[in-house]
């Protein structure tokens, strides 16, 4: 790590002088973006000069080797293990002096642990034999700068853990032995992300905290036999405050250590890729915590080594640090902890948090995106967009089967594009308005006045050549002061109303939209879908960390899985009705094609039906006007059905017949249409050209 990794990525004379090959091939990117969304053209300058931006600096990153090499601090700094010898090292330009303290030096400096300065460098360095730093041994560093000094944990640090008695935080030497993996890396290729939201600690009906093994041992299984295919884990890097879910991190290359040892999180991402389970962790490159100690700040004596300085370097509404992403010492940090997670943990992807906040000087706070002009001001953050674009690159030259996803609420056009077609590079982008939407419309809107065109129009306004997951409900909607959606429609008739034998209206009324809500997300999901643990069958109440505010309850922070394991409530009902929905997502090829054409739809009426594929989903939202003999507009042919949310098995009033077939018949002025009988509050999918009877199989 040379002493210029200190200084900006892209120095003054690249940001001015570009090249003519460069922006040559800039052109031809931004041509090609362009074309896919004509209303681009005006901003192609722009375009192409943050197109050329990323040309310089992977130029100028891999000027001595490649992406993957420039990738590499966490080989350079510490700690690394072999043939008895521990080395240290650590980036700390403003740094005078390091000494290496812990258990073996009473915490004291001797100058036996000093670290030295490497000729000509910012880089630190110490090598120990082990006999010295025992395996399970605690340290520090105290680093010394002009004016002061103070104890820090490594920035590379692989292992963290906290003193239950004095809560402080210190590195622990963890001499990890190599993993015997049993099943390799899953290949995204052809399989629609159904991603299953999950969060380690709170997995467990117990008020403690679960771990590793637990949720490797009894959760995992239960998301197999759920349908989804992909588990995205929250708060898995090391993070102080358990209740901020992991986003506010302090060390990047650590598992929490809250949750077990670092092997007992590679037999969870190894026991899930052998039950044909993805897994992608959430990764907090928008920001990190304050701590200083525990965290990056302040890490050499000044607060902008790796993040900003001055006001731009702070999130005044997270309480946490910016990244400097203009610093080629930053990129290659970050960069490298995604590198290490995949070669290490051999994780097959992550989202992306807080990318919004990334992209924007103002980071998205209180503002509404409403045209392209905002996508190309002064308050666009350029040095981030360069890095989300080689990060993106590095993933997949590291693992092309590796999945990326956006949490970007802006809708930054080619976010979701590959780097080919001018874009940023990610697979995916969430559509980030629809929970809120569902939520405002349970919280605020009677269902009789639901607006269907406006719904409509939210769950179908994407860019279609940007891959885009969906979601009616994830962890956020969940947090203390809100509610899970299930448990605000049902109010308090959920605490004694679910029995699988007693009838209540509340009770009828939630089972029916939630089952409604979350096939209609699904189905006019643009590339995948989204469920938050435990969402599926209708989890009660809401999410709440142990906090002093609660005194320190973890009541709200589990999960009871003895509710959907009872068979006596109406909670299973709503897990079968998930499992057959999302195996339509197989079995019925419901995301072979991502268009989605609209059959018909009245604001009045409250109904709608469109067709996608060979399906045809037909939704009738009034709460109590049923519909006989209704005409649906379908293309010709005959039609099965599939799947409908009044069957008994899924608790609903049994209305509809089972293995019904359809006939659709010609109309003179409208073409052809099938005619239906729609009960209220129910919706159904019909397969097109299927035997009587034949529907997608449930996995589980």
């Amino acid at each position: 790590m040379r002493r210029c990794l200190n200084g900006p990525l892209l120095c003054s004379d690249m940001r001015s002088g570009y090249c003519a090959t460069s922006l040559d091939h800039a052109g031809e990117l931004a041509t090609t973006l362009m074309t896919l969304d004509p209303l681009l053209k005006p901003y192609g300058p722009v375009l192409v000069r943050r197109l050329d931006q990323v040309t310089l600096a992977m130029k100028r990153l891999t000027r001595q080797g490649s992406l993957r090499e420039a990738a590499g601090t966490h080989l350079v700094c510490g700690p690394r293990y072999g043939d008895g010898l521990w080395c240290i090292g650590e980036w700390a330009p403003n740094a005078t002096a390091i000494y290496l303290i812990g258990t073996f030096s009473d915490w004291e400096e001797r100058p036996e642990f000093a670290l030295r300065r490497r000729e000509g460098s910012d880089l630190w360095e110490l090598s120990l034999s082990d006999t010295k730093m025992p395996h399970g041994t605690l340290y520090r560093f105290r680093i010394h700068w002009e004016g002061g000094s103070g104890d820090r944990i490594p920035s590379h640090a692989d292992r963290v853990v906290q003193d239950p008695h004095t809560l402080l935080f210190n590195a622990q030497a963890w001499r990890q032995e190599p993993y015997a993996w049993r099943h390799g890396t899953l290949s995204a290729k052809g399989s629609v992300p159904l991603i299953y939201e999950a969060h380690v600690g709170m997995a467990s009906e117990e008020e403690g905290v679960a771990d590793f093994d637990h949720f490797t041992d009894h959760v995992l299984p239960r998301i197999q036999r759920a349908g989804y295919n992909t588990v995205q884990l929250m708060g898995i890097l090391e993070h102080p405050y358990y209740g901020s879910y992991g986003y506010h991190v302090t060390s990047y290359f650590a598992v929490s250590s809250r949750f077990g040892t670092p092997e007992a999180f590679k037999r969870l991402v190894d026991t899930a890729h052998g039950l044909g389970l993805r897994v992608i962790i959430d990764m907090v490159h928008s920001h990190a915590a304050g701590n200083e100690v525990e965290g990056l700040s302040c890490q050499d004596g000044t607060c902008h080594l790796y993040f900003h300085d001055g006001a731009r370097g702070h999130h005044e509404g997270w309480d946490s640090c910016c990244f400097d992403y203009g610093k080629e010492g930053v990129v290659r940090f970050l960069l490298s902890n995604c590198r290490y997670w995949l070669e290490t943990y051999r994780v097959d992807g992550f989202r992306f948090d807080g990318v919004t906040s990334m992209l924007y000087h103002h980071r998205g706070m209180n503002r509404s995106f409403t045209s392209y002009d905002d996508y190309f001001g002064d308050e666009v953050d350029e040095e981030a967009l360069v890095y989300l674009s080689l990060v993106n690159r590095l993933i997949h030259e590291i693992q092309p089967s590796a999945i990326t996803i956006a949490e970007d609420v802006s809708g930054m056009p080619g976010l979701a594009l590959p780097r080919e077609l001018g874009g940023t590079g990610f697979d995916y982008r969430f559509a980030m308005g629809l929970p809120d939407l569902w939520t405002q419309l349970v919280k605020e809107v009677p269902d009789e006045s639901w607006d269907l065109d406006h719904i409509w129009y939210e769950l179908t306004n994407r860019r279609e050549k940007e891959p885009t997951l969906s979601y009616a409900e994830s962890h956020d909607q969940a947090l203390v002061g809100d509610q899970t959606l299930f448990f605000r429609m049902a109010g308090m008739a959920m605490y004694d109303g679910m029995g699988r034998d007693h009838s209540d209206p509340h009770i009828d009324r939630a089972m029916a939209l939630h089952k409604m809500i979350r096939l209609l997300t699904f189905a006019t999901a643009g590339a995948g879908y989204l469920n938050f643990m435990g969402n599926e069958f209708g989890h009660p109440e809401w999410i709440d960390f142990p906090r002093q505010g609660n005194r320190w309850s973890g009541h709200y922070a589990r999960r009871q899985w003895s509710l959907v394991d009872n068979p006596e409530l109406k909670y299973p009902l709503l897990a079968a009705f998930d499992r057959n929905m999302t195996a339509l997502a197989e079995e019925g090829e419901l995301f072979a094609s991502s268009h989605v054409r609209l059959l018909g739809i009245s604001r009045i009426k409250k109904w709608l039906a469109f067709e996608r594929g060979a399906m045809v989903f037909i939704f009738n939202f009034h709460p109590t006007r049923s519909r006989v003999n209704h005409p649906v507009p379908v293309s010709p042919g005959d039609y099965n059905l599939l799947l409908n949310t009044d069957a008994s098995e899924f608790g609903g009033q049994c209305r509809i017949e089972a293995n019904q077939c359809f006939f659709s018949f010609p109309d003179a002025k409208a073409g052809h249409h099938i005619y239906t009988y729609l009960p209220a509050r129910t919706a159904m999918v019909l397969g097109k050209n299927r035997l009587k009877g034949q529907r997608p199989k449930a996995k589980g």
